[in-house]
């Protein structure tokens, strides 16, 4: 007995190749995208009609989906070309694989904590404005204080100001 194909009946009853846009509309991104991650090398050379139209290829939209779902994750070019040269190394070892995505947890760790810092300052800043019809504004004294800390407490902050 024949199995059964694990793809959607639609992508099942694609005639490959397939335009830019329809290559687009599959992998989940723009058409501008797509000729992105060409033009970066991160898609191999695409097929073109004798007219220069793009033809991509079922592995084409497979590679373009990767590399999608690696944006989604916040994977940087740099680490996606390196995932997609393990992706297709099928002697790779997986602890290269793992090291990628421990680094880039790491990595988002640091700007996780960078961003509640922004949260906790701005909050402070919101808390510390009347927010009525007064001019005096402590967000915008903050913002245009060139020596001002982006992650100080506006209310400590203010007492040491001359």
């Amino acid at each position: 007995m024949a199995r059964p194909s694990r793809k959607p009946a639609a992508e099942r009853s694609i005639a490959w190749p397939v335009s830019i846009s329809k290559a687009a509309q599959l992998a989940g991104i723009s058409a501008r995208m797509a000729r992105h991650y060409e033009s970066l090398n991160l898609l191999p050379h695409v097929n073109r009609t004798d007219s220069g139209y793009r033809l991509y290829t079922e592995s084409d939209v497979h590679t373009l989906s990767f590399i999608r779902r690696s944006r989604d994750l916040g994977f940087s070019m740099e680490e996606i070309e390196n995932l997609l040269n393990l992706w297709h190394d099928k002697q790779r070892a997986s602890s290269s694989v793992k090291e990628i995505a421990q680094k880039h947890i790491e990595t988002l760790r640091e700007r996780i904590a960078a961003m509640k810092a922004m949260e906790r300052s701005l909050q402070a800043l919101v808390h510390s404005c009347h927010g009525d019809q007064r001019p005096d504004c402590p967000i915008l004294d903050s913002l245009s204080d060139p020596k001002a800390d982006p992650y100080a407490d506006p209310d400590t902050a203010s007492c040491c100001k001359h």
